[in-house]
């Protein structure tokens, strides 16, 4: 059971192996129904064994996740944690370096916690040209070579440009995109959890 804990939502046994989720609002259930969103739909499916914390934030930036994190790792202790951040920061135009040194301190402070970590990818539109947008989406893969992290590629692929798929705005999935976006997750995160 999912349930609302200090601005986490944690599903918790007292032996279960956590996984933090530190993403935005594609893992915060924006313009949906919190049950309806994949974080929830994966923690149904994993079972008590495996307990998700889901500290998202709507609007989060890598940022605002590296000023959250060591917090959430000292309270939380996770085994994993699942970083979706980046993408507001690219449909903002910060800059990629920041962009590439934040995403990076969250992976070490993870590693440094002694979790796994599963760097989740984003690609944004060109809106800052195709130079931009391509430096972008490259961060990901770059950083999971160098530190050694798995990576799910892009948490939208086959979802991004489905109208079908996709809320009003067009940034955001809608319920039933969210089954799609746990399958990618549980098979990127599964090596993970192997004991």
């Amino acid at each position: 059971m999912v349930a609302l804990l200090a601005a986490a939502t944690v599903s918790e046994a007292a032996s279960a192996r956590k996984v933090l989720i530190l993403g935005d609002s594609l893992s915060a259930a924006y313009g949906i129904e919190r049950q309806q969103g994949w974080v929830t739909l994966l923690d149904q499916e994993l079972g008590e064994e495996i307990a998700l914390i889901n500290a998202s934030v709507s609007g989060e930036t890598t940022a605002g996740g590296r000023q959250r994190l060591p917090a959430l790792l000292s309270t939380h202790q996770p085994e994993v944690v699942v970083i979706e951040l980046g993408g507001n920061d690219g449909l903002r135009g910060y800059p990629l370096a920041s962009i590439r040194k934040t995403l990076a301190e969250l992976i070490t402070l993870s590693q440094a916690n002694g979790a796994g970590v599963l760097l989740v990818g984003m690609q944004i539109p060109p809106n800052y040209g195709q130079r931009y947008s391509s430096g972008f989406a490259a961060i990901y893969p770059t950083l999971a070579q160098e530190y050694g992290v798995a990576l799910l590629p892009f948490l939208l692929d086959g979802i991004a440009g489905c109208p079908e798929l996709m809320q009003d705005d067009r940034i955001h999935p809608n319920a039933s995109a969210q089954a799609t976006m746990a399958e990618a997750v549980k098979q990127a995160l599964q090596p993970l959890l192997e004991p």
